[in-house]
């Protein structure tokens, strides 16, 4: 199998999380891009069907393994929002400023101690487009929103979600610790063990 793989995303925040969990297993990590793949329309219902829709589609148009995350943010006092909307809960164009503006509007009458919520990844890894049997994990990754943004790094909710036994928001995390406590990290690592090694042939 080649060790090229599609990621089924054109954001490049994840493209670096998954280029750095997966080049030290032999994959060659590509945006959808550079395939020229269009953005499908995400309309499942939940984050598995999103996710299948994406690699599939990855993987039909760029003739490779591919491999799509469908992730969000769950927030129990909007119960489970902003869900399968997380990219667009403020509407189009996406912005990463305006869904965290709009999520502080949404809890700006809920105290601190209420305010729980996690993250949620989906992975699927498709061998090809048609791939009876596609590799799906998932994980939650849980914390609390704050009332402010706090550090400059990650990218999504990152500066709102507050992690209390590390007493910092996941924007203020080393690239490296993220990766290993994630809810995408640690989704790779348990999809890794089963995902099939490439030849490292084109």
């Amino acid at each position: 199998m080649s060790n090229r793989l599609i990621l089924a995303s054109g954001n490049l925040g994840k493209l670096r999380e998954f280029d750095q969990l997966l080049r030290p297993l032999g994959y060659d990590v590509h945006p959808q891009s550079a395939f020229e793949v269009p953005e499908i329309e995400e309309t499942g219902l939940t984050f598995v069907e999103n996710a299948l829709l994406k690699a599939r589609q990855a993987s039909r148009v760029g003739g490779l393994p591919a491999l799509a995350d469908d992730s969000g943010l769950e927030v129990d006092a909007l119960d489970g929002a902003p869900g399968i909307y997380s990219a667009r809960y403020a509407g189009e164009p996406k912005s990463d400023e305006r869904n965290n503006a709009r999520l502080l509007e949404a809890l700006a009458e809920v105290p601190e101690g209420r305010r729980r919520g996690r993250y949620w990844c989906v992975l699927v890894f498709l061998r090809h487009a048609e791939d009876p049997v596609p590799r799906i994990v998932q994980c939650s990754w849980e914390g609390e929103i704050l009332a402010h943004p706090r550090g400059e790094d990650g990218f999504g909710y990152d500066p709102l979600f507050w992690l209390p036994d590390r007493g910092m928001s996941v924007a203020e995390l080393p690239a490296a610790e993220k990766n290993r406590l994630s809810h995408r990290g640690r989704a790779l690592q348990a999809l890794a063990e089963h995902l099939p090694r490439p030849s490292g042939e084109d």
